[in-house]
């Protein structure tokens, strides 16, 4: 009667070791959904109706594209000139800000980043994609303490590795993800810029992660190497459902999206 009580003791001390050696694995966490350039897909892009909008879907970010302007301000706007959203065209950094303003009537106009940032709730995040040079970096500093908004609701993407580099430099804390847009560009069917160089970039200029195109050909083979060192993944512009699926299961910590409250329906959010 012992034998067997002690047998059973014994099984059942391995079980609980097995357990713990071997815990069930977490599930994979929601990626943060994030309307691209507001509610773009429901409202004029880059503008405060959009994004207002985008809050009210449900977003748990907005993410627009900034320039500076002559007069040192930060304007909301994709392009470098006015031509597709006014009758008529100017450059915005060889323009005032007032000037470009005028072009539009509220509540389309272009706001400017105080603007944009006013939007914000406290539980929600901004990413601000920056147009221009590097010049817009200590501007772009003093406009963020100005505001009030917590630097941990912040994100900077920029394609310009010198952007990034010259943020880090200056703010290292304020998070800060490089821009990629990986296709084939040679015969050799090979996705370019490869991990490998967007890895070096990555420690070429500080930042904390990568943002990517969402090619249909990246694979986990693909972004896995940012996830193995510890790098942030984030990609852009996932509107289907199926899309959104595949990058969750890639570990990507943010979806950017056009179309923030059917993203959040596909995900069962």
């Amino acid at each position: 009667m012992l034998s067997r009580f002690n047998t059973l003791i014994f099984f059942s001390t391995l079980a609980y070791l097995s357990m713990q050696a071997s815990p069930t694995s977490p599930a994979p966490q929601l990626p943060l959904i994030v309307a691209h350039r507001g509610a773009s897909a429901d409202a004029p892009e880059n503008t405060l109706p959009a994004f207002r909008l985008a809050w009210e879907q449900g977003a748990d970010a907005i993410e627009g594209d900034f320039h500076l302007t002559r007069d040192k301000r930060i304007i909301c706007i994709h392009n470098s000139t006015t031509g597709k959203y006014a009758n008529k065209s100017l450059t915005v950094r060889k323009s005032k800000l007032a000037d470009l303003q005028a072009l539009v009537p509220a509540p389309h106009k272009f706001p400017t980043l105080a603007e944009v940032i006013a939007t914000v709730p406290p539980d929600k995040k901004l990413y601000i994609e920056i147009k221009s040079s590097r010049q817009i970096v200590r501007p772009l500093l003093k406009e963020i303490d100005a505001s009030g908004i917590s630097p941990q609701q912040v994100v900077v993407i920029a394609f310009s590795g010198r952007v990034i580099k010259k943020l880090k430099s200056q703010r290292p804390s304020l998070k800060a993800v490089l821009l990629a847009t990986p296709r084939y560009r040679s015969k050799a069917r090979t996705l370019e810029p490869t991990p490998e160089q967007l890895l070096e970039a990555i420690k070429r200029t500080g930042a904390d992660g990568v943002s990517l195109y969402a090619h249909p050909d990246i694979d986990a083979a693909y972004t896995q190497p940012f996830l193995d060192a510890g790098h942030e993944l984030h990609v852009w512009t996932v509107d289907a459902p199926e899309t959104a699926k595949k990058w969750t299961d890639l570990g990507a910590l943010s979806l950017t999206t056009n179309n923030p409250a059917t993203l959040r329906q596909s995900l069962g959010l």
